[in-house]
C-alpha cells in the first residue's frame, strides 16, 4: 500500500483559485536524466569492470548489497551532483536511482551511508592498484582504432584538507592544508587516463616517474608504434623526467623554471622587447632558444624562452623541449600553450564533480573517493562526446548538462509488465532530449 497523506500545503492562490500542495504525487524523482549515464556505462561498462577487479570480502550470510551496485549508487550519485557518502540515506529510495542500479522502484531500499562508508574504507592498495589499470584499459578501449599520437597532459591540483587526516601536509604555495592528486588526460580528447591522490607536497622526480611508468607501459603494450608527447608545468620539469621520456622514446614540452645563466642570457632582449612596446605602442612578444645543460644532467637540452612586453609590464617564461624541427614560436603558442585545455578538465573533475571532497581519515580510502569521482567524470565526458553531437549541449560544461539533461523530474509507476516514466509535459528541449535518447539507445529500444 502506497503511504499517502491528506497534509495539505496551502499557498497563495490566483484568479479567485486555490493553491494546494499534498504529498500524493506518487514515486517522483529528479534525476530522470541518469538513466542516459546507465546506457553509457553499459556500452563502456566502466563501473562492470571495477566491481569484477575486487574481490568481495565479505561474509556472504550478511551481504544485502553487491560491490556492482554500491560502485553504482555511488558513481550515479556523484554524477547528479550528491557528492557525499551521506547523501545516500536521503537518496536510497529514490525510484531513478534504484532503476540505474538495476533494481526495481518497488525493491528493497539502495545501500544507506554506514554501508557506503564501510564500503569506502574496505579497499586494499592492491585493490586501488587494479582500479587504476581498468582505467587505463577503458581510456585504450574507448579508440575505435589505434591512434598515431596521444597527448599525455599531467597536472596537479590542490585538495583542502581539515582535521587528523593522513598524508595532509601544509603547502605553502597553497596557504593551507591539503592533498595534491596528480591528473592525466588525453590532451587532444579531453579522456581522462588516471589520477592520483598524493600528499600535500610537490613530487619529486622519482615519485612522477613511477606514475608516468605505469601509464605508458600499458599504453606501449596496446599500441607499440603510438608516439606519446609529455606535457606539463615546471612541476615536472627534472632530470629524472627527462632521461625517462629520453630513454622511451617520447616527446616532452614542460615548462621550465628560470635559472640565473639563463635569465642573465635574455637580459639584453627584455630591454629590447620593453623599448619597442613603447615604440609601437602595442604588446610585443619575442622567442629566443639555447641549448642549456645544468651539472647534473647527462647532455644539453633545447630550451625555449618567450619574452613578452605590455601595458603590465615584461613577462619572461620558459619552457623545455626535445622537439627538435619544431619552430620555437610554433611549439611555445601552439603546442605548449595547447595545455590550457587541461585546466577546464580539471575544472570539471573538482569544480563540477566535487572531486575534492576527500574528507576521510584514511589516505587509501581518499584515493578510491577520486577514483569514483574519475569513474563519474568518464561517464559524462563519454556521454558528451559520443552522444550530444549535433545538440545544443556539444561542448557545454558538466554543470550545464547536470542541470539541462540529467535533472529533469519525473513520475514512476511500476506496472504489471512495465515501467513507465512520465517526463514533464512542458519540458522545453524535447527535440533535443529526442536526439540523445536516438543516439544512446537507437532503434533497438522501440
Amino acid at each position: 500500500m502506497k503511504d499517502c497523506t491528506k497534509q495539505l500545503l496551502l499557498f497563495k492562490g490566483i484568479s479567485g483559485k486555490k493553491i494546494e500542495a499534498d504529498f500524493n504525487g506518487g514515486e517522483v524523482s529528479s534525476d530522470a536524466g541518469v538513466l542516459f549515464l546507465r546506457e553509457v556505462e553499459e556500452r563502456i561498462g566502466l563501473i562492470s569492470k571495477m566491481a569484477d577487479s575486487l574481490r568481495d570480502r565479505r561474509h556472504p550470510g550478511y551481504v544485502k548489497h553487491q560491490l556492482l551496485e554500491l560502485f553504482r549508487q555511488r558513481i550515479f550519485q556523484i554524477a547528479c551532483g550528491y557528492e557525499d557518502g551521506n547523501d545516500s540515506n536521503e537518496l536510497r529510495e529514490d525510484p531513478i536511482m534504484k532503476i540505474a542500479c538495476e533494481r526495481l522502484p518497488e525493491e528493497e531500499p539502495l545501500a544507506s551511508q554506514p554501508t557506503i562508508s564501510r564500503f569506502e574504507n574496505s579497499l586494499s592498495w592492491t585493490d586501488l592498484y587494479r582500479i587504476a589499470q581498468v582505467f587505463l584499459d577503458i581510456f585504450i578501449e574507448s579508440y575505435e582504432e589505434p591512434p598515431e599520437a596521444i597527448i599525455l597532459d599531467i597536472d596537479d591540483t590542490d585538495d583542502r584538507t581539515y582535521g587528523h587526516q593522513q598524508l595532509s601536509l601544509f603547502n605553502a604555495y597553497h596557504g593551507d592544508y591539503c592533498y595534491l592528486p596528480i591528473h592525466i588526460y588525453e590532451g587532444q580528447s579531453g579522456r581522462l587516463i588516471t589520477t592520483v591522490l598524493r600528499p600535500g607536497k610537490r613530487p619529486t622526480g622519482r615519485q612522477i616517474v613511477s606514475i608516468l611508468k605505469r601509464v605508458v607501459k600499458r599504453i606501449r603494450q596496446a599500441w607499440p608504434e603510438v608516439g606519446l608527447m609529455l606535457r606539463g608545468d615546471a612541476y615536472y620539469s627534472c632530470p629524472e623526467v627527462f632521461d625517462f621520456c629520453e630513454e622511451n622514446d617520447m616527446k616532452y614540452v614542460l615548462g621550465f623554471k628560470p635559472l640565473s645563466p639563463l635569465l642573465r642570457q635574455v637580459k639584453p632582449l627584455l630591454q629590447e622587447t620593453a623599448l619597442r612596446f613603447k615604440q609601437e605602442k602595442q604588446p610585443v612578444r619575442t622567442f629566443i632558444e639555447t641549448l642549456y645543460k645544468a651539472q647534473s644532467w647527462k647532455k644539453a637540452r633545447r630550451v625555449i624562452a618567450k619574452v613578452e612586453a605590455n601595458a603590465v609590464g615584461v613577462n619572461t617564461r620558459f619552457i623545455i623541449t626535445n622537439l627538435e624541427h619544431w619552430n620555437r614560436r610554433f611549439i611555445y603558442q601552439t603546442v605548449y600553450s595547447g595545455r590550457g585545455t587541461m585546466e577546464l578538465m580539471i575544472k570539471e573533475h573538482k569544480n563540477h564533480l566535487l572531486s575534492d571532497r576527500t574528507s576521510c581519515p584514511s589516505f587509501s580510502a581518499n584515493q578510491f573517493r577520486l577514483f569514483l569521482h574519475s569513474a563519474a567524470y568518464v561517464l559524462l565526458h563519454t556521454f558528451r562526446a559520443l552522444h550530444l553531437k549535433g545538440t545544443v549541449w556539444s561542448s557545454a560544461q558538466f554543470n550545464t548538462i547536470r542541470l539541462k539533461i540529467i535533472k529533469i523530474g519525473a513520475r514512476i509507476r511500476q506496472l504489471s509488465r512495465k515501467i513507465r516514466i512520465h517526463l514533464p509535459t512542458s519540458f522545453p528541449w524535447k527535440g533535443e532530449l529526442q536526439k540523445i535518447w536516438l543516439s544512446c539507445c537507437g532503434a533497438g529500444y522501440t
